[in-house]
């Protein structure tokens, strides 16, 4: 990876397979809950909020968990990349982001069992839950019928209904090139379909994708392995995982290395580290809270990383890569408050960078 001794890690550039980042700072991805025609078309809304955090000078942006098929929406008013009008919605925002300077990753998804739900969104905050199929809801699917508590038990995948899955992972990375977009992310994570599929605490199917952790790695590794064939080689592919279920003798760190060894093989470029959301658990949130699994991943697999999870103040996320925990910091909510932020870390880590304004914001630069 690019390094200049000159500048604050933060701010240096990378580069993962042909895809040169212009700083270390990702856009964490971040459901918006804002298609209200719930057709899975991204609206200006997306346009204006992904934009706007590329102005601000993020290197890289991660957009929220777009499904790769209907049934695979966390709730109905997610974005989606399984047909042509999305796709033509996704190059308009793609190529503005693109324009500012930063790079776009699209977050290919399947929400399993924790699909159908209501928006968390303030208008909806009294309904919980899975949205029922009269109320623009559906039927949702998972490794076996144990339904995530509060939530409506799912449909069984079979063998077949898998292989399909795979497929739609497949042909929404051949939807996502034609929208231009630089790099995919697979959401591994939080308690969605495929982690579903990894943690043993849900996964208790018998045929071979169940049973000891070869199985239920599987579903991971098939996904992973028909997304790299379609996906152009000098692009990189990168997968978010939860490196813990924080629940004994469930999904732990032994086994997310074990994934990430394995997805490396076949072609994954990074790892974006989270945790938790198979099971209800008690976790010790804080400050960088999850920086430490990052950290313990990037040493025994040997890949980059990017952590996540409370990092919020330039110095701290400096830290975090000088001390070597990880590659790259993910931006969540921190940046919801300030779409600039990369620009403000320039400033108080001490530099410089006119490359991160636009050029109608250098009036306002710091």
């Amino acid at each position: 990876m690019a390094s200049d001794p000159g500048t604050p890690v933060l701010l240096n550039s990378a580069r993962l397979r042909g895809m040169e980042i212009r700083n270390r700072i990702w856009l964490a991805p971040m459901c918006q809950y804002m298609v209200a025609a719930e057709d899975g078309v991204p609206t200006d809304w997306h346009l204006v909020h992904l934009g706007a955090r590329a102005t601000g000078g993020f290197g890289l942006i991660v957009t929220e968990a777009t499904a790769v098929s209907p049934e695979g929406r966390i709730s109905p008013r997610d974005t989606g990349l399984w047909n042509p009008e999305q796709v033509r919605a996704w190059s308009r925002i793609v190529a503005f982001c693109q324009e500012q300077g930063a790079k776009v990753a699209v977050q290919l998804a399947h929400a399993g069992r924790k699909a159908s739900t209501w928006p968390n969104l303030p208008a909806f905050r009294n309904r919980r839950g899975t949205v029922p199929e009269f109320s623009s809801g559906w039927r949702t699917v998972g490794p076996t019928e144990e339904p995530f508590p509060g939530m409506e038990p799912p449909e069984a995948l079979t063998v077949a209904e898998i292989h399909q899955v795979i497929e739609d992972y497949a042909d929404a990375a051949d939807r996502a090139l034609e929208a231009g977009f630089d790099a995919l992310e697979l959401h591994f994570a939080h308690g969605y379909l495929v982690h579903e599929f990894l943690s043993p605490l849900v996964n208790t199917r018998r045929d071979g994708y169940g049973g000891d952790g070869e199985g239920r790695r599987r579903l991971a590794r098939e996904i992973t392995a028909a997304v790299r064939e379609r996906w152009p080689a000098d692009r990189p592919l990168i997968a978010r995982i939860s490196a813990t279920d924080w629940i004994d003798g469930g999904w732990d760190v032994a086994q997310s290395i074990d994934l990430a060894q394995e997805l490396t093989q076949l072609g994954v470029d990074a790892l974006h580290v989270s945790t938790g959301g198979a099971v209800i658990a008690d976790i010790a949130v804080g400050p960088e809270y999850q920086v430490g699994f990052a950290r313990r991943i990037r040493e025994a697999a040997g890949v980059p990383v990017a952590a996540v999870g409370l990092i919020t103040d330039p110095a701290s996320a400096e830290a975090v890569l000088e001390r070597g925990d990880a590659d790259f910091v993910a931006v969540g909510r921190a940046a919801l408050r300030d779409p600039a932020w990369p620009q403000r870390a320039a400033h108080e880590l001490g530099t410089s960078d006119p490359a991160l304004y636009p050029p109608a914001y250098h009036r306002g630069s710091w």
